[in-house]
């Protein structure tokens, strides 16, 4: 059963940077597509950035700023966040999707504020 536990989150003032990590275990990494999302008090849950299969792909909220990536190595996802906005306050949440399987690890909250 695939496992995801995600850190790196934390309180940040706008205009600064934080990383995101998502520690991946119970499966092969290299199988699946892996995912950030967000949510936000009283909103949707919403993509912001996806990997799989060499590829990449952001929303214009965030694209310019955010970079995802993942070290097949030690079998870790991470988000790098630039230039951090408010509207970028949110619960962050790693996903790993195969054909059958869709996984979510517990959230790390990120706020941006001054």
């Amino acid at each position: 059963q695939v496992q995801l536990v995600e850190s790196g989150g934390g309180l940040v003032q706008p205009g600064r940077s934080l990383r995101l990590s998502c520690a991946f275990s119970g499966g092969r990494f290299t199988a699946y597509a892996m995912g950030w999302y967000r949510q936000a008090p009283g909103k949707q849950r919403e993509l912001v950035a996806r990997i799989a299969y060499g590829t990449t792909y952001y929303p214009d909220s965030v694209k310019g700023r955010f970079t995802i990536s993942r070290d097949n190595a030690k079998n870790t996802l991470y988000l790098q966040m630039n230039n951090l906005k408010p509207e970028d306050t949110a619960v962050y949440y790693c996903n790993a999707r195969t054909i059958d399987v869709d996984s979510w690890g517990q959230g790390t909250q990120v706020t941006v504020s001054s």
